[in-house]
């Protein structure tokens, strides 16, 4: 309610605006088609395989459907890039859906390796760096061949840092760390599908609010993102009847990174996805600590319960009921925090 409350304020307030059609399109297409692909999913034998060592609660949700980001990721990309046909928006939409359906495809391998093995498992996380890697660096080549990336990023109060060079390395890295701290946050049920609904609408506001009448074009790219995050929230909510998988999370930090590189809002996406960047500092932290700290008994200190943070809540006795919308108003909060701090 609040992801098409905004869309529609937008519309109404800001000039340009024209946020609520691909929001409402997307969502309505991916509520649909989701409905219409769970069951398939399940008849195909795609039953998520939960791993052992998580929490106790989660073994109920062995066999519920993944990859369920096949049916979403390409309604949001499709629904965005029709949205301008002008000729460097319309080339800045086909490389940010081109990049994002590329890293669909290696969640989708992913995915796939742990359906066969029958284990949580799938690829080896070198293999799947060099993949996400490789998708990235195109999207940074073909970035760099256009001249759409600045070397600076912008800050409030009109303060820039001029990476120079640096902006590639750390545009890989931002590819690298966004997608993997999506997939980290998919724990629980409509978590990371609730809060990328959330941040990609705040990423399309604050693009609407910046100067020269903001990125309409892009913005709208957003919501239509957003939309099919939506959509997939209906049916991925408590108790979830469809995951999205590798297939959804890492197209979702995918679209994210490239949004932010070609638009300079990295700064907000940092601000705005801060649940995105807890959950992935706390497993740094948990296995840092871990392994400093490891004895001859090969047991080490643990500073949370279990990481991913979402976990560390669980086993305190937080349900998950509970915890999901936790983090969806901490994520709301971190996006007004982010629109009011948003660079000038």
């Amino acid at each position: 309610m609040a992801v098409v409350m905004a869309a529609f304020a937008s519309d109404r307030w800001i000039p340009n605006s024209l946020l609520s059609l691909p929001l409402l399109t997307a969502t309505l297409i991916s509520a649909v088609v989701t409905w219409w692909g769970t069951p398939r999913l399940r008849a195909l034998k795609m039953g998520q395989v939960i791993r052992t060592e998580g929490p106790e609660t989660h073994q109920t949700k062995s066999g519920t459907p993944t990859m369920g980001g096949l049916l979403v990721v390409p309604i949001g990309v499709i629904a965005g890039c029709l949205i301008s046909w002008e000729g460097r928006s319309a080339a800045q939409l086909l490389a940010v859906g081109l990049v994002t359906l590329a890293y669909m495809v290696i969640g989708g391998i992913d995915d796939w390796s742990s359906l066969t093995k029958r284990t949580n498992t799938g690829l080896k996380p070198r293999g799947k760096i060099l993949l996400q890697s490789a998708a990235a660096i195109v999207f940074l080549g073909w970035s760099a061949w256009q001249g759409w990336i600045p070397a600076t990023v912008n800050l409030p109060f009109g303060m820039v840092i001029a990476f120079g060079w640096l902006i590639w390395p750390l545009g890989l890295f931002v590819f690298l760390a966004e997608s993997n701290a999506t997939n980290l946050t998919d724990g629980l049920d409509g978590l990371a599908s609730g809060c990328g609904a959330l941040i990609f609408t705040g990423l399309g506001l604050q693009l609407m609010l910046r100067g020269n009448e903001g990125d309409p074009a892009m913005a709208a790219f957003c919501m239509a993102m957003a939309g099919c995050w939506l959509g997939f929230l209906i049916h991925n909510r408590n108790p979830a009847r469809v995951f999205m998988g590798d297939t959804g999370s890492l197209a979702m930090g995918a679209s994210l990174s490239a949004v932010a590189l070609l638009t300079n809002s990295l700064w907000p996406l940092l601000v705005m996805g801060g649940v995105f960047l807890a959950e992935s500092l706390s497993v740094i932290i948990q296995v840092w600590v871990f392994k400093a700290t490891k004895g001859p008994d090969g047991v080490g200190r643990r500073v949370l319960r279990m990481a991913p943070l979402h976990h560390h809540f669980e086993l305190g006795g937080t349900s998950e009921q509970v915890v999901v919308p936790m983090f969806w108003l901490a994520t709301a909060g971190l996006i007004m925090l982010g629109i009011v701090l948003r660079p000038t």
